[in-house]
Formats: structure tokens, sequence, C-alpha cells
């Protein structure tokens, strides 16, 4: 990987201008069925779902292909790209079972998880720090079910808003466990759940207009990479912990952690360059991931542009 530099000022990265594709009675219609019918009822009907935003979603299907071709290390197929679609469309059916706390349905093995014990035997909060990979559901329904900390999701107000817009379609009480950036009270509320030992989640492989940048040598291209989640960690002085819940096919899923950075013991001096380590650090371990699991991307964008 080079040296992460800086990034000029450009305008607003395509996946914010996207158009929804979804709304609140959509989602709910989609709930229904899989609760009434079950998993395996409701998972065929994702076959000819996937075909048809295959068949009428060019630049989603042209991103694919691209980010597919890097991970492999080889052209795409069709095949390649409807497996693609078909783990997304499947974590995103499976929201549905684990946000009713139907976490039994999964077989899930937990990687790394001495390091969530640790951080628990600690009394300490810790940021988790992931991105559009795989599932966070599956992250967030292993704390529910294991009683262990709660985990919130920090997002971007806009985010946030459509976040709770399908949590309320599905389970309202996890809406509380949301926590939108850009209000006044936002670093209060984040910093109030890491006093209690609480974990939050943000990822951080997306960016925003207006927001910080690096470019980082990704997959073997130059891409832009926020440096908002990292630098929220260190003001508030708090362990940053990687996770990622990939998914395996059928009702399987590994959920990996790992440790990326404390960012509680930097001297101001070396703030950017234990920022910078950390961003490499991250860039790197999403590529292996990427690579060991290349159909649970789902950045549908052309994320070199």
């Amino acid at each position: 990987m080079r040296r992460p530099s800086a990034v000029s000022d450009r305008t607003g990265p395509e996946w914010v201008a996207r158009p929804e594709r979804s709304n609140a009675a959509t989602i709910r219609f989609m709930a229904w069925v899989a609760l009434t019918l079950g998993r395996p009822a409701a998972r065929l009907l994702l076959y000819p779902i996937c075909v048809y935003f295959w068949a009428f979603s060019a630049k989603a299907r042209a991103a694919s292909r691209k980010y597919l071709r890097k991970a492999l290390g080889r052209e795409a197929g069709a095949m390649d790209m409807l497996r693609h679609y078909h783990a997304f469309a499947a974590t995103i059916l499976d929201r549905v079972f684990l946000f009713n706390d139907q976490y039994d349905a999964f077989d899930v093995r937990v990687h790394g998880k001495d390091i969530v014990v640790d951080m628990i035997a600690r009394g300490q909060g810790c940021f988790l720090l992931g991105a559009h990979m795989g599932s966070f559901e599956i992250v967030r329904s292993l704390a529910r079910e294991a009683q262990g900390p709660r985990v919130s999701m920090v997002m971007y107000e806009d985010n946030a808003r459509k976040l709770n817009a399908v949590l309320d379609a599905i389970n309202p009480n996890l809406s509380l466990q949301v926590i939108a950036l850009g209000k006044v009270d936002s670093m209060l509320k984040v910093d109030a759940a890491l006093e209690r030992g609480e974990f939050v989640g943000m990822l951080g492989d997306r960016t925003i207009e207006g927001e910080g940048t690096v470019a980082c040598d990704f997959l073997g291209e130059q891409a832009a990479l926020p440096t908002g989640p990292l630098r929220i960690a260190m003001m508030l002085k708090r362990p940053v912990v990687l996770m990622f819940g990939l998914y395996r096919g059928g009702n399987r899923y590994d959920i990996y952690f790992e440790r990326l950075a404390d960012m509680g013991q930097t001297e101001r001096s070396q703030r950017d360059a234990v920022l910078e380590q950390a961003l490499k650090r991250y860039v790197e371990r999403i590529e292996y991931y990427c690579r060991l699991a290349p159909y649970n991307w789902f950045n549908f964008y052309d994320f070199w542009k």
C-alpha cells in the first residue's frame, strides 16, 4: 500500500446521490412475508429480486463488475455479479429476523472473541469500526443474545433517519440504538454511551461532502477514505476494534474482531501519525476480508471515482 496522501476538494460522493429504492410500506411487506412464511420461503423471493436489480441497475452492475474484478483477480461474469447481489439481499432479509431477536436461526462463528471479553472486563467502552461489508446487525445481535454491552450505531443524520425508518417498520424498540451525528448533542450522546461501558459502532468506508479524506491504495487503485470516524475516537480517547460480520451462505456468518488502535494513549504531537497508521491498517484489513469473502462488499457504486 502506498502512503496515504491528502485529497483535494471534490464534489459529493456518488453514493449520496443515489435514489432510495425502498420505502416503509415495502419494508413492512417484506417483513410480513419473512415472518409469516419463514426464512426458507422468503429466501426464494431473493432470486427474482436479484435478477431484476441486476438487469435494471446498470450503474450498480458496472460497479459490481469493477469491484469483483479487483477482489477476485479475474474478470467477473454474470453469475459472479448475481452472487454479489444475492449476498447483499440475503443480509438485508436476515435483518428482519435479527431485528426480531431470532438469533438462534443462524449459525455464527466468532473469531477474536477474547478481544471483546477483555474490553468488557476493563469496564470501558470502545468503538467498533466496520465497513459496508457483510452484516453489522449480526454483530449487534450477538451482543444482545450474549447479554453483553449495548451496541449503538453512530451515523450521519440522513443515514440515521433512513435506518430508523427501517427499524420503525420492523422493531421500533431498536431505534434508540442509533445516534445521529450532526446534532448539538451528538458527541455528548456518544461520550455518555462510552462512559457507561457500551460499544459504539461506526462504518468508516464512505465519505460525505466536506468531510476530511485521505487517498489510500485500495485493491490496486487510489480511493478516498474518510478520517472522521478515527478522529472521533481520538477526540474521545477510546480504543478502536475492527469488526466484520461476513455472510458465508445459507444461515452462516463469521464475525471477526481485531484490535486497531488505542486512541486514549496518543500524545498530541503524534496524533496525525497515529491516525494515518490506523487508517492504513484499516484499509489493509478491508482488502484482506474483500479477498476472503469477495461477495460481501456492499458498495454498489464506483468506490474509486
